[in-house]
């Protein structure tokens, strides 16, 4: 039913926002279930979570739901009643977020997608119901002590940039899709090992185990709820850390802080900084480490040439991005190596001289 999203603007529904008097509180939760029509429940959770105020980014498919929101405290009840009432989402666990910064998100956006996470897999080369040992963050700890365990970080390379478990393999990748064949060719001739998974709160891991135990690897785990239950467990008994730095999160926060250890460059002039920024220049808006220095001397801008266009008249910035189409599109979400922003950089100077 196309009528049935948000048609407020962003400036007013940041105003909206400012001018709330209850805290909000952000949560994201995820299942693999069998939901036979994904449009049809998309638009019963439309209208359900419009009516109560929710915000947020939510993906359904036939294989279940994954959603990132922030719900009115007042009504947070009355939400999880509602949720858990409908048999495909009974007694879902919720991941509570580690810092409430700022509003989190600004309007509800609900998607039928075709994968509630794209992985570019047949269904011949994973079985999601045989997937890794789920591992609480203490069996997690106790398992990385294990000489013959290797933990491997199952985000995009953007993320782990911030912050990552100890001696976590890394896999340089800008999508989950390719990271696949990508930790399968890293871990080549290591299926005796202890494999230990995780991602931001656990989804990714749930594919990435099942693929793993698919091709071979009989001890496969994955840390149960991902860098987000762990902080919480962590503060709850004083432990130390074992991740550090930042958790990547994909809502307007950006990050949240799980130790204060700062694994990051400035992407403008290499001092230490994990502050994420996307370009001013709204056609670019690519996303990348800039420091408060940086930042004040580029106008938030990844560039002398986005520097020059985020200066425009807004009225001439719509001029020139009219028509443009966003061939890099992948870039927004992804910081690239230098010589891979170079040819962005370059790609935006062309469209923009004309």
């Amino acid at each position: 039913m196309s009528e049935l999203r948000n048609r407020i603007g962003k400036e007013d529904a940041l105003k909206k926002l400012s001018q709330e008097t209850f805290q909000r509180k952000t949560v994201s939760f995820y299942r693999y279930v069998i939901i036979k029509d994904p449009q049809a429940m998309r638009d019963k959770l439309w209208q359900e979570w419009n009516d109560l105020g929710v915000l947020g980014r939510i993906y359904v498919a036939h294989e279940g739901i994954n959603a990132q929101i922030n719900v009115p405290e007042p009504v947070w009840n009355e939400f999880v009643e509602k949720l858990h009432a409908r048999k495909e989402f009974s007694n879902i666990p919720f991941k509570v977020a580690v810092e409430e910064k700022e509003e989190s998100f600004w309007k509800l956006t609900i998607k039928v997608k075709k994968q509630i996470v794209a992985d570019g897999l047949t269904e011949n080369e994973y079985d999601v119901t045989n997937v890794g040992t789920h591992l609480n963050p203490e069996e997690f700890h106790k398992a990385m002590e294990d000489e013959n365990a290797v933990v491997v970080d199952m985000r995009n390379h953007y993320e782990s940039r911030i912050g990552k478990f100890e001696n976590a393999l890394t896999p340089d990748s800008d999508t989950f899709r390719d990271e696949l064949p990508m930790v399968k060719k890293l871990l080549k001739g290591q299926k005796d090992k202890k494999v230990l998974l995780y991602c931001t709160g656990g989804i990714r891991c749930e594919k990435a185990s099942a693929y793993l135990k698919h091709n071979g690897f009989e001890d496969v785990s994955q840390l149960y709820g991902g860098i987000i239950n762990y902080a919480h467990e962590i503060k709850k008994t004083g432990k130390k850390s074992k991740f550090i730095g930042k958790n990547f999160v994909f809502d307007d926060r950006v990050d949240e802080a799980i130790t204060n250890d700062v694994l990051s460059q400035c992407d403008q002039c290499d001092v230490s900084s994990d502050r994420y920024v996307n370009c001013k220049n709204m056609t670019c808006n690519t996303l990348f480490i800039q420091c408060a220095g940086c930042e004040e001397k580029m106008n938030r801008t990844c560039s002398t040439h986005c520097q020059k266009i985020a200066a425009l008249p807004l009225d001439e910035q719509k001029r020139k991005r009219a028509g443009v189409k966003h061939t890099f599109k992948r870039y927004r979400q992804q910081i690239r190596p230098k010589k891979y922003q170079n040819r962005l950089f370059g790609w935006f100077r062309d469209v923009f001289s004309r």
